[in-house]
């Protein structure tokens, strides 16, 4: 597995280095199988130290996790037992559901564009065509619905674009303002 521990305007030691290492690695192989990379980010909020964990999975998910504490090793282990949560509680539910993936999720490629907020929303613009601020590639996992949610939580994203696997086609879930889930499935409704 493949680590990348940066630090935002602090210096990381060897020490903690090695401490990530050690630890997030036996967090990890308790609960998934074939990790492929993960990354590690310590920054400082006021006077706390804030450590960021992201960590890819073979299958296709992505885990986060979030540790905050006035001690940079504090921060760490608080984030690492938040991503131990995570990924048991992901666990159980693909047994739960039998869900054993062979192979890799199957990912295409696509374009993600970043739209400029309109800040004089009063005044008539000059023209419909949204500014681009940023514009970048990205991947589309080919999952089935249910991994599409899990993936999506995983990830505390409010929405994910997939290719179903049972229809091929493209598809989206979303986190409602009531708190369920929504899924926009465009092959089955007309």
């Amino acid at each position: 597995m493949r680590y990348q521990i940066t630090g935002k305007q602090i210096d990381i030691g060897e020490a903690l280095q090695t401490h990530v290492k050690t630890e997030l690695g036996e967090v990890i192989g308790k609960y998934a199988g074939r990790p492929t990379d993960a990354m590690v980010v310590f920054s400082k909020s006021a006077h706390e130290n804030v450590c960021e964990a992201t960590v890819h999975l073979s299958t296709g998910l992505t885990a986060q996790a979030k540790g905050k504490a006035v001690e940079i090793y504090a921060a760490f282990d608080a984030c690492a037992e938040k991503m131990d949560k995570q990924l048991r509680r992901y666990k159980r539910r693909l047994k739960d559901h039998h869900q054993d993936r062979a192979q890799p999720v199957e990912l295409s490629g696509a374009a993600s564009y970043i739209l400029a907020a309109d800040d004089e929303s009063l005044e008539e613009p000059d023209s419909l065509a949204p500014v681009i601020v940023a514009e970048m590639s990205t991947k589309i996992p080919s999952l089935s619905v249910g991994e599409a949610v899990m993936q999506m939580e995983l990830a505390s994203a409010p929405v994910l674009v997939f290719k179903n696997e049972k229809s091929g086609g493209v598809n989206v879930v979303y986190r409602r303002d009531d708190g369920n889930v929504g899924w926009i499935d465009p092959a089955t409704g007309t």
